[in-house]
This record gives structure tokens, C-alpha cells and sequence, in this order.
């Protein structure tokens, strides 16, 4: 089957609209921050999927439909079993070109990135999944350029599935406090500047895991093209933490696991192919006392 780029274009996908081995996907979810700190406000974004959409897209909830509904954590992994049975009841499965996308990261926020869309893809690459594809700029775009819409629900076959779980590309907490003391593993923290020195009031323990290197997900799009800016400018700022070291691993973390596989995603469209997402990311980190925060730079 032929290999689709990791990253469309909005034009890229409307010349392919009804190519019967396209699935396209909804994965927006709205997050707004507090004002006043602590953790956001996160609503499905399926009433938006249903006031109009990107022609036979389906969508789908990563927070209630693919999180683990026994974690404490939001956005956690769940079960393999879980995963791939609403992933195959919704038609997705073996032999299909899967885009993805969203409706931008934060309400109210204009930092450019898809990271509900890098998410659902990272956990479908994850199990095993090939072949998936997240669209640049994503609705915000396709809108923008006057693009096709739809209010007709999308819908695929139920299908099967048979590929294989990577465990490689998730890291665990201890993953993480192993890499603190290891040379050949960079972190990355992919938050702001102020959270990453501990300045905001988003978790209730401040700072960034030691020895991790601050990367803000928001700087690898132009918030006004919507675009992903090009592989000599993203180059530069993951060369400075030594990330795209092709003897190093890498792992990425967040609040959540979100912004994480956006970073990871940029890291796998300049080659870096040994990169992990800290799955439980601040949330389960601050939550654990006995593990350590540093606020300096």
C-alpha cells in the first residue's frame, strides 16, 4: 500500500474526498484554560462534528471514547483489547490511509497546533496502526479556504484489525526517572516557558521533571497559515537539545499527553524515529511526591 506523508495538506485531502480506502476522522475535543490556575475546562467537540465537517468524517472523543475508563488520570491509555474493539466497530482497521483531524489546541488560545489529532494518532500508532496522517492546520483551514462541509455523519464498515502493539513508542513513570540520570535519553518538556519554570499556577506542584529540556509545542506552526513550518525551521530548535541525535532517545511529556505527541510528531517528520510520549505526563508526576520538580532554567 502506498505510504501517506505524515503531515497533508488541506488540498492534498479534497482531491482524495470519496477514495474508498480514506477514513477521515474528528478528533476535536475544546480545552480552555483557568484563568484562576488549575485544570482546564474539556468538552466533546461532537455537537461542532455535527453543525458541519470535513465530507464523510466520523468523529470520535479520545477523552470519552479512548481514554481508560478505570484511571484516575484523564487521557490515559487503556486496554489494547478496549482500544482496537471501538476502533474496529467504527470501521477502522487493517489496509486503510487515515487522516485526522481537529479544531485547534486551546479555546480562546491562537497557538497553531493539532494536538487532539497527534494524540489519536499517536495511540493508533501505538497499537499498530499504519498509514495515518494528520491534516495541517486542520478544520480552521480547510475552513478558511472555503473547502467543502458536510452535516451528513460520516460512517465506515465494521472491520478487523491485525497489526501490533509498539510498546517502544510509550514511556512509563519509572522510563522517565531512569532517563533523568541517563545521557543517551533526552527529555523534552513540550509546555510553555512559565510552566516549565514553574511561574504558573496549572499543577499543584511547579517546575519540570530534572534534566528535561523545554520545547514549547507552540512554536512549530504559523498561527497565520496554520501551516507547519519547515523541516530547516523546526530543525533548529530540536537540535539545541541535541533531539534529533540519531544514537539518542527521546522521550516527550505535558500536562497531559497531548501537547507530548505533537512534539513527538514534529520529531518523526525530521527522522528521529526512537521517540517515546510520557504517557501520564504532570498529572501522574506532581501526583507522586517522592517524584522530583526543579523550577530553575
Amino acid at each position: 500500500m502506498e505510504q501517506i506523508p505524515l503531515i497533508v495538506t488541506t488540498q492534498w485531502l479534497e482531491q482524495r474526498l470519496g477514495d474508498p480506502k480514506l477514513c477521515i476522522i474528528d478528533a476535536t475535543v475544546f480545552m480552555e484554560l483557568s484563568e484562576k490556575g488549575g485544570p482546564p475546562a474539556v468538552w466533546s467537540g461532537k455537537a461542532s462534528y455535527e453543525e458541519g465537517h470535513i465530507a464523510g468524517a466520523i468523529h470520535i472523543d479520545v477523552l470519552k471514547d479512548l481514554s481508560d475508563p478505570q484511571s484516575a488520570l484523564p487521557f490515559t491509555v487503556p486496554s489494547r483489547d478496549y482500544f482496537i474493539h471501538k476502533m474496529t466497530l467504527l470501521g477502522i482497521g487493517d489496509d486503510m490511509h487515515i487522516v485526522i483531524y481537529d479544531q485547534g489546541a486551546l479555546v480562546g488560545n491562537p497557538v497553531t497546533a493539532s494536538y487532539w489529532a497527534s494524540r489519536l494518532a499517536w495511540q493508533m500508532h501505538y497499537e499498530g496502526f499504519e498509514n495515518i496522517a494528520i491534516l495541517e492546520g486542520g478544520l480552521p483551514k480547510w475552513k478558511k479556504e472555503n473547502r467543502p462541509l458536510s452535516i451528513v455523519p460520516g460512517s465506515y464498515a465494521q472491520t478487523s484489525f491485525t497489526g501490533q502493539r509498539r510498546s517502544e513508542l510509550l514511556a512509563t513513570k519509572e522510563d522517565v526517572k531512569r532517563a533523568m540520570d541517563d545521557d543517551n535519553t533526552i527529555l523534552i518538556n513540550s509546555l510553555s516557558s512559565e510552566d516549565y519554570r514553574g511561574e504558573s499556577g496549572a499543577y499543584v506542584r511547579k517546575g519540570h521533571i530534572p534534566s528535561s529540556h523545554n520545547v514549547f509545542f507552540g512554536i512549530h506552526a504559523d498561527q497565520q497559515s496554520n501551516e507547519v513550518h519547515d523541516d530547516d525551521v523546526l530543525r533548529q530548535q530540536f537540535e539545541k537539545v541535541d533531539a534529533l541525535n540519531p544514537t539518542k532517545k527521546v522521550i516527550t511529556y505535558c500536562g497531559g499527553g497531548l501537547a507530548a505527541t505533537w512534539t513527538a510528531l514534529m520529531l518523526n517528520k525530521l527522522g528521529q524515529k526512537n521517540v517515546a510520549v510520557y504517557d501520564g505526563s504532570l498529572n501522574e508526576w506532581v501526583s507522586d511526591p517522592t517524584c522530583p520538580l526543579v523550577t530553575e532554567s
